[in-house]
Protein backbone atom coordinates (compact mmCIF):
# COMPACT_ATOMS: atom_id res chain seq x y z
CA UNK A 1 0.00 0.00 0.00
CA UNK A 2 1.64 3.52 -1.16
CA UNK A 3 0.80 6.03 1.45
CA UNK A 4 -0.21 9.78 -0.10
CA UNK A 5 2.38 12.16 0.25
CA UNK A 6 0.24 14.03 2.37
CA UNK A 7 0.07 11.62 5.46
CA UNK A 8 3.59 11.11 5.03
CA UNK A 9 4.10 14.83 5.72
CA UNK A 10 1.00 14.85 8.49
CA UNK A 11 2.92 11.84 10.01
CA UNK A 12 6.24 13.19 10.10
CA UNK A 13 5.11 16.69 11.64
CA UNK A 14 3.17 14.72 14.21
CA UNK A 15 6.59 12.44 15.05
CA UNK A 16 8.55 15.61 14.89
CA UNK A 17 6.21 17.28 17.89
CA UNK A 18 6.40 14.33 19.96
CA UNK A 19 9.93 14.16 19.80
CA UNK A 20 10.31 17.92 20.35
CA UNK A 21 7.61 17.72 23.45
CA UNK A 22 9.91 16.64 26.29
CA UNK A 23 12.17 19.35 25.64
CA UNK A 24 9.07 22.07 25.02
CA UNK A 25 8.33 20.81 29.19
CA UNK A 26 12.01 21.18 30.43
CA UNK A 27 12.24 24.76 28.88
CA UNK A 28 10.10 26.00 31.76
CA UNK A 29 12.44 27.80 34.09
CA UNK A 30 13.71 25.06 36.72
CA UNK A 31 16.23 24.57 39.36
CA UNK A 32 18.91 22.43 37.22
CA UNK A 33 21.24 19.34 38.35
CA UNK A 34 23.05 19.77 35.63
CA UNK A 35 22.03 20.92 31.77
CA UNK A 36 19.62 18.36 31.14
CA UNK A 37 18.36 17.37 34.41
CA UNK A 38 15.23 19.59 35.94
CA UNK A 39 14.52 19.35 39.64
CA UNK A 40 11.81 21.56 41.93
CA UNK A 41 14.58 22.11 44.55
CA UNK A 42 17.95 22.22 45.15
CA UNK A 43 20.21 22.77 47.88
CA UNK A 44 23.91 22.83 48.11
CA UNK A 45 26.50 24.08 50.95
CA UNK A 46 29.92 25.09 49.66
CA UNK A 47 32.53 24.38 52.57
CA UNK A 48 35.18 26.88 53.79
CA UNK A 49 39.09 27.01 52.47
CA UNK A 50 40.10 25.30 56.10
CA UNK A 51 38.09 21.98 55.92
CA UNK A 52 37.49 21.25 52.22
CA UNK A 53 40.44 23.54 50.16
CA UNK A 54 40.22 24.18 46.71
CA UNK A 55 37.71 22.04 43.96
CA UNK A 56 36.57 18.46 44.02
CA UNK A 57 38.92 16.25 42.41
CA UNK A 58 41.88 17.62 39.86
CA UNK A 59 39.38 20.47 38.71
CA UNK A 60 40.63 23.78 38.82
CA UNK A 61 38.99 27.48 38.00
CA UNK A 62 40.05 28.38 34.96
CA UNK A 63 36.85 28.79 32.22
CA UNK A 64 34.99 32.08 34.08
CA UNK A 65 31.75 31.59 31.61
CA UNK A 66 30.07 33.81 33.16
CA UNK A 67 32.76 36.33 33.30
CA UNK A 68 36.23 37.41 35.17
CA UNK A 69 39.04 35.45 34.62
CA UNK A 70 40.63 33.29 37.82
CA UNK A 71 41.49 34.87 40.98
CA UNK A 72 45.00 34.41 42.79
CA UNK A 73 43.44 33.00 45.82
CA UNK A 74 42.11 29.96 43.62
CA UNK A 75 46.16 29.53 42.70
CA UNK A 76 46.79 28.18 46.35
CA UNK A 77 43.94 26.52 49.57
CA UNK A 78 42.91 30.32 50.09
CA UNK A 79 39.34 29.05 48.69
CA UNK A 80 36.72 26.25 48.60
CA UNK A 81 34.41 25.34 45.79
CA UNK A 82 34.01 21.44 47.52
CA UNK A 83 30.08 21.13 48.14
CA UNK A 84 27.71 18.82 49.20
CA UNK A 85 23.71 18.95 47.67
CA UNK A 86 20.58 17.46 47.34
CA UNK A 87 17.01 17.79 45.59
CA UNK A 88 14.23 16.74 45.13
CA UNK A 89 14.96 13.92 43.55
CA UNK A 90 17.50 12.64 46.19
CA UNK A 91 17.11 14.91 49.17
CA UNK A 92 19.97 13.65 51.27
CA UNK A 93 22.83 15.25 51.12
CA UNK A 94 25.81 13.94 48.85
CA UNK A 95 29.36 15.29 48.21
CA UNK A 96 29.55 16.93 44.48
CA UNK A 97 33.02 17.22 42.34
CA UNK A 98 34.85 19.70 40.46
CA UNK A 99 34.16 23.35 41.04
CA UNK A 100 30.38 24.92 41.90
CA UNK A 101 29.12 27.38 39.96
CA UNK A 102 32.02 27.30 37.33
CA UNK A 103 30.26 25.01 35.26
CA UNK A 104 26.89 23.33 33.49
CA UNK A 105 27.45 20.03 35.48
CA UNK A 106 26.61 21.29 38.78
CA UNK A 107 23.80 22.44 40.51
CA UNK A 108 24.59 26.22 40.65
CA UNK A 109 26.27 26.91 37.49
CA UNK A 110 23.52 25.05 35.53
CA UNK A 111 20.97 26.75 36.85
CA UNK A 112 22.54 30.15 36.60
CA UNK A 113 23.61 29.49 32.79
CA UNK A 114 19.89 28.54 31.78
CA UNK A 115 19.06 32.93 32.90
CA UNK A 116 22.90 34.18 32.28
CA UNK A 117 23.17 32.73 28.48
CA UNK A 118 18.76 32.54 27.99
CA UNK A 119 16.15 34.97 26.98
CA UNK A 120 14.20 34.93 30.66
CA UNK A 121 13.11 37.37 32.77
CA UNK A 122 15.34 38.64 36.00
CA UNK A 123 15.81 40.35 38.73
CA UNK A 124 19.42 40.09 40.40
CA UNK A 125 19.35 41.69 43.87
CA UNK A 126 22.74 42.01 46.19
CA UNK A 127 23.53 44.31 49.45
CA UNK A 128 27.35 43.98 48.67
CA UNK A 129 27.52 44.65 44.56
CA UNK A 130 30.63 46.41 45.75
CA UNK A 131 29.88 49.43 43.35
CA UNK A 132 29.25 47.22 40.18
CA UNK A 133 26.59 47.78 39.47
CA UNK A 134 25.90 51.02 41.66
CA UNK A 135 22.26 51.11 43.24
CA UNK A 136 20.65 54.42 43.58
CA UNK A 137 20.15 55.65 47.20
CA UNK A 138 22.67 53.20 48.40
CA UNK A 139 25.53 54.99 49.72
CA UNK A 140 28.98 53.25 49.59
CA UNK A 141 29.83 49.99 47.50
CA UNK A 142 27.61 48.25 49.83
CA UNK A 143 23.92 48.90 51.19
CA UNK A 144 23.57 48.85 54.78
CA UNK A 145 20.35 49.24 57.18
CA UNK A 146 17.16 49.37 56.73
CA UNK A 147 18.12 47.90 52.83
CA UNK A 148 17.80 44.16 53.09
CA UNK A 149 20.63 41.88 53.96
CA UNK A 150 19.64 39.95 51.04
CA UNK A 151 21.19 38.29 47.74
CA UNK A 152 19.93 36.28 45.24
CA UNK A 153 18.32 35.98 41.17
CA UNK A 154 14.73 35.15 40.31
CA UNK A 155 13.92 34.35 36.46
CA UNK A 156 10.72 33.79 34.61
CA UNK A 157 9.35 33.16 31.32
CA UNK A 158 6.62 34.90 29.09
CA UNK A 159 3.48 33.09 31.38
CA UNK A 160 5.34 33.91 34.74
CA UNK A 161 6.40 30.62 35.44
CA UNK A 162 10.12 30.90 36.72
CA UNK A 163 12.83 29.54 39.28
CA UNK A 164 14.57 31.90 42.05
CA UNK A 165 17.93 30.67 43.60
CA UNK A 166 18.98 32.63 46.94
CA UNK A 167 22.62 32.99 47.29
CA UNK A 168 24.84 34.29 50.18
CA UNK A 169 28.05 35.36 47.71
CA UNK A 170 28.92 38.57 48.40
CA UNK A 171 29.09 40.12 44.79
CA UNK A 172 27.90 37.04 42.96
CA UNK A 173 25.35 37.45 41.03
CA UNK A 174 26.06 40.66 40.09
CA UNK A 175 24.57 40.13 36.15
CA UNK A 176 21.39 38.17 34.53
CA UNK A 177 22.55 38.06 31.42
CA UNK A 178 25.36 37.73 29.04
CA UNK A 179 24.17 40.51 27.39
CA UNK A 180 24.82 43.09 29.98
CA UNK A 181 27.90 41.74 31.28
CA UNK A 182 29.85 43.48 34.74
CA UNK A 183 32.07 46.08 33.26
CA UNK A 184 34.63 45.91 36.28
CA UNK A 185 34.47 42.61 37.96
CA UNK A 186 33.92 38.80 37.46
CA UNK A 187 30.31 37.48 37.44
CA UNK A 188 31.14 33.50 38.23
CA UNK A 189 32.68 31.59 41.49
CA UNK A 190 36.30 31.74 41.93
CA UNK A 191 36.55 34.74 39.39
CA UNK A 192 35.16 37.85 42.04
CA UNK A 193 37.59 40.31 43.28
CA UNK A 194 36.63 39.63 46.02
CA UNK A 195 37.49 35.59 47.99
CA UNK A 196 33.33 35.23 48.51
CA UNK A 197 34.35 31.47 48.35
CA UNK A 198 36.78 31.97 50.86
CA UNK A 199 34.37 30.56 53.98
CA UNK A 200 31.09 29.04 54.04
CA UNK A 201 28.18 29.74 51.72
CA UNK A 202 24.91 27.85 51.12
CA UNK A 203 22.72 27.82 47.67
CA UNK A 204 18.95 26.96 47.31
CA UNK A 205 16.78 27.15 43.79
CA UNK A 206 13.41 26.33 43.68
CA UNK A 207 10.71 25.99 41.31
CA UNK A 208 7.59 28.38 40.84
CA UNK A 209 4.17 29.00 39.38
CA UNK A 210 3.14 32.15 38.27
CA UNK A 211 1.56 33.11 41.52
CA UNK A 212 4.94 31.87 43.77
CA UNK A 213 6.99 34.17 40.98
CA UNK A 214 4.82 37.37 42.23
CA UNK A 215 4.69 35.95 45.87
CA UNK A 216 8.62 35.97 45.92
CA UNK A 217 8.67 39.83 44.05
CA UNK A 218 6.52 40.65 46.74
CA UNK A 219 8.51 39.51 49.52
CA UNK A 220 11.42 41.27 47.97
CA UNK A 221 9.84 44.73 48.00
CA UNK A 222 9.02 44.00 51.64
CA UNK A 223 12.19 42.94 52.38
CA UNK A 224 13.57 46.19 50.56
CA UNK A 225 16.50 44.62 48.59
CA UNK A 226 18.93 46.12 46.86
CA UNK A 227 18.59 46.47 43.22
CA UNK A 228 17.67 48.60 40.58
CA UNK A 229 14.49 48.21 37.84
CA UNK A 230 15.98 50.59 36.00
CA UNK A 231 19.59 48.80 35.27
CA UNK A 232 19.20 46.23 32.42
CA UNK A 233 22.54 44.46 34.05
CA UNK A 234 20.35 42.94 36.95
CA UNK A 235 16.68 43.69 35.68
CA UNK A 236 14.92 42.17 32.81
CA UNK A 237 10.93 43.29 32.96
CA UNK A 238 8.56 41.44 31.14
CA UNK A 239 5.99 38.68 31.46
CA UNK A 240 2.57 39.33 32.54
CA UNK A 241 1.15 42.81 33.56
CA UNK A 242 1.06 41.79 37.88
CA UNK A 243 4.84 40.56 37.16
CA UNK A 244 5.91 43.60 35.49
CA UNK A 245 3.84 45.79 38.10
CA UNK A 246 5.59 44.05 41.13
CA UNK A 247 8.95 44.36 39.22
CA UNK A 248 8.70 48.18 38.91
CA UNK A 249 7.88 48.43 42.64
CA UNK A 250 11.38 47.14 43.61
CA UNK A 251 14.71 49.07 44.54
CA UNK A 252 13.01 51.19 47.39
CA UNK A 253 13.09 50.71 51.06
CA UNK A 254 9.92 49.54 52.16
CA UNK A 255 8.56 51.24 55.49
CA UNK A 256 6.35 47.79 56.05
CA UNK A 257 6.36 46.52 59.58
CA UNK A 258 4.41 43.50 59.03
CA UNK A 259 6.27 40.57 57.68
CA UNK A 260 5.04 38.46 54.31
CA UNK A 261 4.14 35.00 54.76
CA UNK A 262 3.42 32.83 51.78
CA UNK A 263 2.71 29.35 51.21
CA UNK A 264 4.29 28.38 47.57
CA UNK A 265 2.94 25.82 44.93
CA UNK A 266 5.77 23.56 46.14
CA UNK A 267 4.90 23.66 49.92
CA UNK A 268 7.61 25.70 51.10
CA UNK A 269 6.59 28.53 53.47
CA UNK A 270 8.45 32.05 51.95
CA UNK A 271 8.61 34.33 55.25
CA UNK A 272 9.51 37.74 54.50
CA UNK A 273 11.40 39.99 57.30
CA UNK A 274 10.81 44.09 56.68
CA UNK A 275 13.45 45.97 58.26
CA UNK A 276 10.91 48.24 60.33
CA UNK A 277 10.35 45.04 62.38
CA UNK A 278 13.01 45.02 64.34
CA UNK A 279 12.77 41.69 65.98
CA UNK A 280 15.67 38.87 65.96
CA UNK A 281 15.19 37.24 62.54
CA UNK A 282 15.72 33.15 63.42
CA UNK A 283 12.79 33.65 66.37
CA UNK A 284 10.64 35.32 63.81
CA UNK A 285 11.19 32.43 61.43
CA UNK A 286 9.94 30.09 64.48
CA UNK A 287 7.10 31.85 65.21
CA UNK A 288 5.87 31.87 62.37
CA UNK A 289 6.64 28.31 62.10
CA UNK A 290 4.34 27.38 64.75
CA UNK A 291 6.92 28.16 67.29
CA UNK A 292 9.33 25.13 66.38
CA UNK A 293 12.53 24.59 67.64
CA UNK A 294 15.13 25.50 65.20
CA UNK A 295 19.08 25.34 65.06
CA UNK A 296 20.91 27.50 62.68
CA UNK A 297 24.05 27.56 61.33
CA UNK A 298 24.64 31.79 60.40
CA UNK A 299 27.68 34.11 60.20
CA UNK A 300 27.76 34.47 63.81
CA UNK A 301 30.60 35.66 65.42
CA UNK A 302 30.38 34.82 69.40
CA UNK A 303 32.75 37.84 70.24
CA UNK A 304 30.80 40.45 69.58
CA UNK A 305 28.13 41.79 71.50
CA UNK A 306 25.78 41.49 68.94
CA UNK A 307 25.72 38.21 68.41
CA UNK A 308 22.16 36.49 69.67
CA UNK A 309 23.05 33.86 72.00
CA UNK A 310 21.02 30.11 71.78
CA UNK A 311 17.92 30.44 73.16
CA UNK A 312 16.89 27.15 75.66
CA UNK A 313 12.90 27.95 76.09
CA UNK A 314 9.94 29.45 74.02
CA UNK A 315 9.14 32.33 74.45
CA UNK A 316 9.20 36.27 72.84
CA UNK A 317 11.86 37.77 73.65
CA UNK A 318 11.84 41.77 74.98
CA UNK A 319 12.71 42.83 71.24
CA UNK A 320 9.55 41.49 70.17
CA UNK A 321 6.00 42.86 68.20
CA UNK A 322 3.03 41.93 70.08
CA UNK A 323 1.11 40.86 66.35
CA UNK A 324 3.62 37.96 65.92
CA UNK A 325 3.04 34.16 67.14
CA UNK A 326 5.23 33.42 70.62
CA UNK A 327 8.87 31.61 69.16
CA UNK A 328 10.28 28.48 70.29
CA UNK A 329 13.90 28.45 71.08
CA UNK A 330 16.49 28.93 68.50
CA UNK A 331 20.36 26.93 69.25
CA UNK A 332 23.22 28.60 67.18
CA UNK A 333 25.80 25.95 65.65
CA UNK A 334 28.50 26.83 66.00
CA UNK A 335 30.75 23.92 64.17
CA UNK A 336 29.63 20.94 61.77
CA UNK A 337 31.24 17.89 60.11
CA UNK A 338 31.38 16.20 56.66
CA UNK A 339 32.81 12.77 56.03
CA UNK A 340 34.90 13.11 59.26
CA UNK A 341 36.13 16.30 59.07
CA UNK A 342 34.62 19.04 61.42
CA UNK A 343 34.85 22.94 60.51
CA UNK A 344 33.32 26.20 62.10
CA UNK A 345 30.13 27.32 61.88
CA UNK A 346 31.14 30.53 63.36
CA UNK A 347 31.79 34.07 61.55
CA UNK A 348 35.05 35.42 61.15
CA UNK A 349 37.89 36.91 58.88
CA UNK A 350 39.75 33.57 58.46
CA UNK A 351 39.67 31.12 56.43
CA UNK A 352 37.36 28.48 58.69
CA UNK A 353 34.23 30.43 59.14
CA UNK A 354 30.78 30.42 57.81
CA UNK A 355 28.55 32.74 55.63
CA UNK A 356 25.97 30.46 54.87
CA UNK A 357 22.63 30.93 56.92
CA UNK A 358 20.59 27.67 56.89
CA UNK A 359 18.67 25.48 59.80
CA UNK A 360 16.45 23.09 61.10
CA UNK A 361 13.42 22.56 63.07
CA UNK A 362 14.25 20.68 65.53
CA UNK A 363 10.82 19.40 67.21
CA UNK A 364 7.09 20.18 66.58
CA UNK A 365 5.03 19.01 63.52
CA UNK A 366 6.83 19.43 60.08
CA UNK A 367 10.68 18.84 59.62
CA UNK A 368 11.50 21.93 58.09
CA UNK A 369 14.88 22.38 56.36
CA UNK A 370 15.47 26.04 56.45
CA UNK A 371 17.47 28.64 53.91
CA UNK A 372 17.60 32.27 54.73
CA UNK A 373 19.08 35.56 54.23
CA UNK A 374 20.21 36.84 57.23
CA UNK A 375 22.40 35.87 60.41
CA UNK A 376 21.12 35.69 64.12
CA UNK A 377 22.90 38.54 65.35
CA UNK A 378 21.11 41.93 66.94
CA UNK A 379 19.78 41.71 70.57
CA UNK A 380 17.11 40.13 72.29
CA UNK A 381 16.88 43.14 74.55
CA UNK A 382 18.10 46.68 74.74
CA UNK A 383 18.96 48.19 71.28
CA UNK A 384 16.01 46.53 69.10
CA UNK A 385 17.39 48.20 66.07
CA UNK A 386 21.00 46.41 66.28
CA UNK A 387 22.54 44.42 63.32
CA UNK A 388 20.42 42.22 61.60
CA UNK A 389 17.25 43.29 63.97
CA UNK A 390 16.99 46.49 61.46
CA UNK A 391 17.16 44.95 58.55
CA UNK A 392 15.17 42.77 55.87
CA UNK A 393 15.63 39.34 54.67
CA UNK A 394 13.95 35.97 52.96
CA UNK A 395 13.75 32.79 54.73
CA UNK A 396 12.41 29.31 52.62
CA UNK A 397 11.41 26.58 55.05
CA UNK A 398 10.78 23.44 53.10
CA UNK A 399 9.28 20.45 54.88
CA UNK A 400 10.91 17.33 54.01
CA UNK A 401 11.91 15.06 56.70
CA UNK A 402 15.08 13.63 54.88
CA UNK A 403 16.54 16.75 53.84
CA UNK A 404 15.95 18.30 57.36
CA UNK A 405 17.85 15.34 59.25
CA UNK A 406 20.81 15.33 56.45
CA UNK A 407 21.20 19.24 56.84
CA UNK A 408 20.68 18.75 61.05
CA UNK A 409 24.13 16.03 60.92
CA UNK A 410 25.63 18.53 58.61
CA UNK A 411 25.55 21.14 61.29
CA UNK A 412 25.32 18.88 64.16
CA UNK A 413 28.49 19.92 66.27
CA UNK A 414 28.82 22.14 69.14
CA UNK A 415 26.44 25.17 70.06
CA UNK A 416 26.58 28.69 71.32
CA UNK A 417 25.94 28.65 74.99
CA UNK A 418 22.39 29.74 75.82
CA UNK A 419 20.87 33.12 77.12
CA UNK A 420 21.09 33.36 80.82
Amino acid sequence: MTVPPTLRRAALAAALSLAALPALVHAAPSPMLDASHPVNWWFAFKFNAASFPGCGGSAQVDSCQFGGSPQSYTSGNGFSQQFVYASSSEPSLSQGGGCVGDTTTDPVGATFSQIYNGTLNYVVWNDQFYGDPAIPSCSGASCGAPWGHSKGVLAWDDQGNGVVMQVSTPSWPASGSAQYPRGSDGNTLGCVQDNDVKVSQHFFALKLSHADTLAVLQALANASVATDPGNPQIVKNGGPADIQNAVSQLGQRSDSSTPQVSKLSSGVTLIAKPSALQVPPWQLVSAELGGAPLRAATWWEGSKSIAIPSTSRAGAPACWDSSLPTPGPVAIATSGSWAGRSFSLKGGMGYNFNHAKIGVSTGGGAAYAIFGDMNQEGALSGNCASAQNGRGGLFFALPNAALANSIAKLIGGSTAAAAR
